[in-house]
This record gives structure tokens, sequence and C-alpha cells, in this order.
């Protein structure tokens, strides 16, 4: 790809203008289906910019389906319906553009109820931190030991773990916390296996370390254990108490039985407990953890059920694990908010933590049950509905001939924007399309005004 054909202007950035003219080749046909892309950093090189700029143009293709991930292969086209695409007739009107309708109702999962959100409580505590002495020196580099016994009693009395506050590391994402972990499992280990479909962030964060990936099916029923101990890597990577994306929850035979298999292959299970606050028909489940803590790597993190720009994730790291950790990163700075943590340890240790996850779940769980009795009455047996127990989101299988880049493009003329799901697969395809409907901000009008567009969008 000649550089001669970019352009670069000032007054975008230069990631959104790189996606759009892949976008426009795409479209256009002049980058045809399966032909593979330059690498991330070929494109870089050729382009003289950052390969974090190219990455995150890659990325945006990926998440809207243009283009896909292969493994160590590469970048490659995807198929792309010309339907989407068809040619605008020519405008009298210089600049006049297609109008695409704003965006009324926006399913996102990555957002929280803004108007349940504890201000009051957390803006007088972050001001009482901003006033403390120790808010004004450089953070300790594996957390604030404050907010450490926090969390460490937290994960005791909702998850089961018992570990020391000196076990837990303290970092600015789950994704972060696990490229610096591969950093270190990486002179022990070489593969690993990861969900199919699975987080996808995670995958990224494996490969930058240079792992192989193995992947553990995974269904709407739940995971398929049957060739597991075929497999190579003697690391996995799991969601047992709500799988990214199908929401399911592994049984304890299979805890069970992933521990034994950690412990016959003298490996370890890297445990994501991403969001298991919010479990609706039940108690949340006990955690791997708190089975067996020799064995397993638990993370969690306060941006699903708290705030997301808050950048809290820890995890809890057996000593073997623990010591090697210190040594490699006991000269780098922490990647979290000095004054974030010193004020979360407060509102936890306060009880406001407690009260807001009690005071949510409900929230949430009426949220839920609203959307999915609105897509019951609107769509009957047109739909599968994946994922109402638990979590921030449900999954929406669509049974129709079409593509899930048409349900995406169909639901945004309707001003609505709903989420793709392809990102989470590697080789198990679904057989139908799934996109992804979130409902953490959304009002209930707002929830029953947009299934009622989508009802007009796809059928």
């Amino acid at each position: 790809m000649k550089n001669t054909i970019f352009t670069f202007k000032d007054n975008s950035p230069k990631y959104k203008q790189i996606y759009e003219k892949f976008k426009s080749f795409i479209e256009q046909g002049d980058l045809k289906a399966d032909e593979q892309l330059p690498s991330i950093r070929q494109l870089a090189d050729s382009l003289h910019v950052s390969r974090n700029t190219t990455l995150m143009a890659y990325e945006q293709l990926v998440a809207e389906g243009y283009i896909r991930g292969e493994g160590r292969k590469g970048y490659f086209v995807n198929e792309v319906e010309p339907v989407l695409f068809q040619a605008v007739p020519p405008s009298t009107y210089r600049g006049q553009s297609v109008q695409v309708p704003p965006v009324r109702i926006d399913f996102r999962s990555d957002v929280v109820d803004q108007a349940h959100f504890p201000l009051k409580p957390w803006r007088r505590i972050a001001n009482q931190v901003l006033t403390a002495k120790e808010s004004f020196r450089y953070g300790e580099p594996f957390g604030e030991r404050c907010l450490r016994e926090q969390i460490a009693a937290y994960i005791l009395q909702s998850r089961g773990v018992r570990t020391d506050p000196d076990a837990i590391i303290v970092g600015s994402s789950t994704q972060q916390m696990l490229v610096y972990l591969g950093h270190v499992l990486k002179r022990d280990f070489s593969g690993i296996i990861v969900e199919d479909p699975g987080y996808d962030g995670a995958r990224e964060a494996f490969q930058l370390n240079g792992f192989t990936l193995e992947t553990l099916p995974v269904y709407e029923t739940g995971a398929d254990f049957s060739h597991l101990e075929q497999l190579q890597s003697r690391l996995i990577y799991v969601a047992p108490s709500h799988h990214s994306p199908y929401g399911v929850s592994m049984p304890i035979q299979q805890r069970h039985a992933l521990i034994h298999w950690a412990n016959t292959v003298q490996g370890y299970i890297i445990e994501d407990d991403y969001d298991s606050e919010f479990r609706y028909t039940q108690q949340p489940f006990p955690a791997l953890a708190s089975i067996d803590s020799a064995r397993v790597i638990y993370l969690g993190n306060f941006s699903k059920c708290f705030l997301p720009g808050i950048r809290i994730s820890y995890m809890v790291l057996p000593q073997p694990l623990l010591d090697s950790y210190k040594r490699r990163f006991a000269h780098f700075e922490s990647t979290t908010s000095l004054l974030s943590q010193l004020a979360m340890a407060k509102f936890m240790e306060e009880g406001e933590w407690n009260r807001h996850i009690k005071r949510m779940r409900l929230v949430y769980k009426r949220k839920m049950q609203h959307l999915v009795s609105e897509l019951r009455q609107h769509f009957k047996q047109q739909i599968t509905i994946i994922g109402e127990q638990s979590g921030l989101y449900v999954l929406v299988k669509v049974h129709v001939e079409r593509s899930e880049e048409w349900l995406i493009q169909q639901a945004l003329q309707q001003g609505v924007k709903v989420y793709p799901t392809s990102l989470f697969f590697v080789k198990n395809k679904p057989d139908k399309p799934i996109v992804k409907l979130g409902f953490n901000n959304l009002t209930w009008e707002e929830v029953r005004q947009g299934v009622g567009l989508l009802q007009k969008a796809w059928l």
C-alpha cells in the first residue's frame, strides 16, 4: 500500500483518516474479500506514524466488521454486502453528503447509570482526599495499602477469596494488567487457552506478549471441556462467573474439573471476574480463586460496576508469581491515579461501596427485565435472547438471513445504535447474526422506544 494515497489533514486524528481510507477502499471494491492487509508495523512505517495509530485504525475496522484478525497471520478483508453501499446520485450542491439520522437511542454497555451514581458521597470523599497530605506524592508501584486492604476484605466477603493485601496488585485496567502479567508468565509458558468466543482485549494482550493461542469452545449453554486435556498450553484465561459475551456461568463441576486440570499440568487459570456483582437470579457464584488460590490468578475491576473513567483494576497473584511480578516491576510507577485509589479506599471503608452495589443490583435487574420484556413483546419468536440472568447487556440473535453489519446499519437508519459481537469470535462462529444491547444508562422510556425502532428496522 503506497503512502502516496494518503494525504493527512490537520483537522482529524490520523488513525481516523486511515480508518476512513481503508473503509472506502473496501466499500468501493478496491480491496477484495480475503485480501491480506499490511501488518500494523508495515503500515505504520510506510505512513510514518506510530504503530498505535495504525492499530487503532485496524481495531475500528475490526469492530465494524470490515476486516478480521486471524491469529498471528494478520488482518484480512471481510466480505461486505454491496447493498449497504449503493452509489449516491451526484448532488448539484458542492459538499452535500448523505444524511445519517442522529443517534436517538444508544444501546452501549460500557457506561453506567448516571442517574443513580453516588455523586454526593463520592464528591465529598474525593474533596477530603484532595486535602490529605498523602495525596501530594507519587503512588506505590503495586497500589496503595489502604485500597488493597479494602479489596481483600471485599473479595473475601463477596467472592470467598481469602488473600493477604500484599498479594493484590492494583492497575489501571484488565488489559493493562494482562500485558504486565504476560510479561512475567512468558518466561515459563509459551501458549495460552482462551475462550471462543471471548474477550478480544485479552487475546490482544496475550498476542502482544507473543503467546500462541489455543481456543476453548463456548456455546450459549456453556463451555465445552471435552478436548481440554488434548491442548498443549498450561495457561487458560476464563470468565467463569459471567462469560463474555454469552453471559453463561460455569457450573461447579466444570470449576472443579478446571482446577484439577491446572494442578495436573502445573499451570495457571486466569479468572476474569469482571462484573460478578450483577447476577439477578441467584447470589453471585463463588470465585474459582476461592476453591484453589494456588493455581488461580484472580482479576477484578471497578469500571463496570462503578465508573469506567476511574481506571482501577486489581489482581490477586499466587506467591511464586507474586514474587516474580514484584521483582520485575518494582521500579515501574503505578498506572493508576493515586487520588482515585485513596478515594475508593475511603469510599469502601465508609460502607458506601456495598450500599452502591446493593442499590445498583436492583436498578440493573429491573432494567434488564424491562428490556427483555420489550424485546419479547416486539419480536416474539423472531429472536433469541441470550444472557438475561446477569450482567449489563443482553445478546440478541436475530432469526433473519442477514448479516451482523446489515442489522447494525438498518438500526442506525432508525437512529438506534447497537453493537457487534463478531469481534469476540475466533473460529466458533454463531449460526445467526448476534448483536449486543446494553441498557445501563437508558431510561425505561428510551428502552421501550429503542426496541420499537429496532422492530421497524429489522422486520
